[in-house]
C-alpha cells in the first residue's frame, strides 16, 4: 500500500465522552445527550475536529457534527425515510427511482456523522456495517438484469470507507455488467478524512473499466483544507472528474458570502458545483432548515455575483420517493396571450421578450 496523504486517517471522536474530553461539549451536556447518542451515531474525524473553535458557540463545523439537544425535537412532517428510498428498493442495497440510474448502498459507515443526515436512521453502528454476501449477490443480479440502468451511484454510508480490496471487488463486478457505463461515487472522505485517500484508491477508480465521477460533499469553505485540496487533486490529476454537492444549512452556509466562497473554492479546485440540496425532512433536523423562499433568495444573489461555473442547481428531494425537483428562483413570467414574455435579469430589473408561437401552432 502507498502511504496516505498527510493530515488525517485516525479514529477521531466517536462518542459524547470523546467530545467532552476534547472540550467540544461540557460533561453536563454529554449526560443530557445520552439518549440522543443511543439513537444516532456520533463521529467527527480528526481533520474536522481540528477545525472547530471550541470558544465559538456558532462554529459552522461544530454545528454540522456536534450533537445538539434540539435533535430530540421531532416535527410531525419529519420522516424516518424522508426521500422515500424504501419504496423504490427492489432488493436490499439498491434504490431504483429513475429509469437509467440506480443507487447501490454498499455500507452504512461514514467518516463523520452529519447531524442533518437524511439517512440518520440507518447509518452508523446501530445498523449493519456492510451488505452481506447474499444481499450483494442479489443487488448485482438486479443491476445486471435491468438493462436500462446506464449509471450506478455508489453511496451508503460512504463508499470510500471500503477497503481497497472490497472496493476492487465491487468495481470488478460492475465492470462485468456491459450496459452500465457510468459510475458515480458520493463521498465526504476527501475533505473530512483526506488521509484515507491513497494513490491505490485513485488507481482503482481509474482502472475500473467505466467512466467514473466523484461527487464531493462539503458545506463550508473551511472544510476545504490544504490536505483536502491535495486529496481532490490526486483524483482529478488521476483522470477522475469531480462534482460537488452541498446542503443548505441554517447557521452553516445560509449567507451569500459563505456560499460564494464555497462555490468559488470548488471551481478553483477543478470541482464543478452540482447540487445545493434543500435540507430533507429527517427527524430532529428542523433547526437546520430554511424556507425555500430563503434558499431562492440566496440563489438569486449568487446569480448576480458569481460566474456561471460557480452556480449549483438548487434542488428539493420530494418526500415519498418522487425524486429531485429544481426549486431555484423563476426569472420568467408570461404576459397576456400574444404579449411579450417578462424576463427578470440578475439585478431584479424586468424586460420584455417577444413570444414565439409553438411549432404546431405555426403549422395550423
Amino acid at each position: 500500500m502507498n502511504a496516505p496523504f498527510p493530515d488525517g486517517g485516525k479514529n477521531g471522536l466517536r462518542s459524547t465522552h470523546d467530545l467532552a474530553k476534547a472540550g467540544l461539549i461540557t460533561p453536563t451536556e454529554a449526560k443530557s445527550l445520552a439518549a440522543l447518542e443511543a439513537h444516532y451515531a456520533v463521529g467527527i474525524s480528526e481533520a474536522m475536529a481540528a477545525l472547530i473553535d471550541p470558544a465559538d458557540p456558532l462554529d459552522p463545523i461544530a454545528r454540522q457534527f456536534v450533537p445538539d439537544i434540539r435533535e430530540a425535537e421531532r416535527l410531525p412532517e419529519e420522516r424516518d425515510d424522508p426521500i422515500g428510498d424504501a419504496a423504490f428498493s427492489p432488493v436490499e442495497g439498491v434504490v431504483h427511482r429513475y429509469p437509467d440510474r440506480a443507487l447501490l448502498k454498499l455500507l452504512h459507515v461514514c467518516p463523520v456523522y452529519c447531524r442533518f443526515c437524511f439517512r440518520r436512521e440507518t447509518v452508523g453502528p446501530q445498523g449493519p456495517s456492510h451488505l452481506d454476501a447474499k444481499a450483494l449477490d442479489a443487488a448485482f443480479s438486479y443491476l445486471a438484469a435491468n438493462r436500462e440502468i446506464w449509471e450506478v451511484i455508489l453511496t451508503g454510508g460512504d463508499p470510500l470507507m471500503l477497503s481497497p480490496r472490497r472496493l476492487a471487488d465491487i468495481l470488478a463486478r460492475l465492470d462485468a455488467i456491459g450496459h452500465i457505463k457510468i459510475l458515480r461515487l458520493h463521498s465526504r472522505v476527501p475533505s473530512v478524512d483526506p488521509g484515507r485517500v491513497t494513490q491505490d484508491i485513485v488507481d482503482l477508480l481509474r482502472a475500473s473499466g467505466k467512466t467514473v465521477y466523484l461527487v464531493l460533499h462539503a458545506n463550508h469553505p473551511r472544510e476545504l483544507t490544504p490536505a483536502a485540496r491535495r486529496a481532490c487533486a490526486a483524483f482529478i490529476d488521476g483522470g477522475i472528474p469531480m462534482l460537488s454537492q452541498s446542503v443548505l444549512l441554517r447557521g452553516v452556509n445560509d449567507k451569500v458570502e459563505i456560499l460564494a466562497e464555497l462555490m468559488r473554492a470548488f471551481v478553483e479546485m477543478r470541482i464543478k458545483p452540482y447540487y445545493l440540496h434543500h435540507p430533507d425532512l429527517a427527524p430532529g433536523t428542523s433547526h437546520f432548515r430554511l424556507s425555500i423562499s430563503e434558499g431562492q433568495a440566496l440563489m438569486r444573489a449568487l446569480r448576480g455575483r458569481l460566474s456561471g461555473l460557480c452556480q449549483p442547481a438548487y434542488v428539493l428531494d420530494l418526500p415519498g420517493g418522487h425524486g429531485k425537483s429544481p426549486v431555484g428562483p423563476n426569472y420568467l413570467s408570461a404576459g397576456a396571450e400574444g404579449a411579450p414574455l417578462i424576463v427578470e435579469d440578475y439585478r431584479g430589473q424586468k424586460h420584455a421578450y417577444p413570444q414565439q408561437a409553438d411549432a404546431d401552432t405555426r403549422l395550423e
